[in-house]
């Protein structure tokens, strides 16, 4: 692909991601927004799988942030889901819209701002938000909030 090709022809013509291109590129300098720390840490108390902040605000103008992670099942799934609801609720910050609870399978809460997205694995293996917002930046999460649960993860 041509360097300077349109965004079009780009989309037309998708070349080969390798593993260094498809991720969203880090930064550091701006802190995260109160409500999305209190996201992350809800979903880190459900101890939430490959948790990741894409920062989108210059990219997209319906919403900052993407927060997206995982559960190891539909039910963990809803935990997830239920906590960050409930705990950003009691801090005075009600959700405009939940989709997907019933099934579980992709469970979307919009805050204006920052929009959750909790996927059940496989789910979010075959929607792969992080290559569709590639462009984004990835936000360095606090030491606190970055668990290793590799254990409680379902072999494939």
């Amino acid at each position: 692909m041509k360097p300077n090709s349109t965004a079009k022809e780009q989309s037309l013509n998708p070349q080969p991601v390798t593993h260094s291109q498809s991720q969203a590129l880090p930064i550091e300098t701006e802190p995260i927004d109160e409500r999305v720390l209190t996201a992350l840490n809800a979903a880190a108390e459900k101890k939430a799988l490959d948790v990741v902040v894409l920062d989108l605000r210059e990219i997209a103008s319906f919403t900052d942030f993407f927060v997206i992670t995982s559960g190891a099942n539909e039910r963990q799934v809803q935990a997830i889901s239920d906590e960050v609801y409930e705990t950003l609720k009691r801090s005075g910050s009600t959700a405009a819209r939940v989709e997907g609870y019933k099934t579980a399978e992709w469970i979307l809460l919009d805050y204006g701002d920052f929009i959750v997205h909790v996927f059940e694995q496989k789910a979010r293996q075959f929607y792969d938000l992080e290559r569709l917002w590639r462009e984004s930046k990835r936000v360095n999460l606090p030491p606190g909030l970055v668990v290793d649960n590799s254990s409680l993860r379902r072999e494939s």
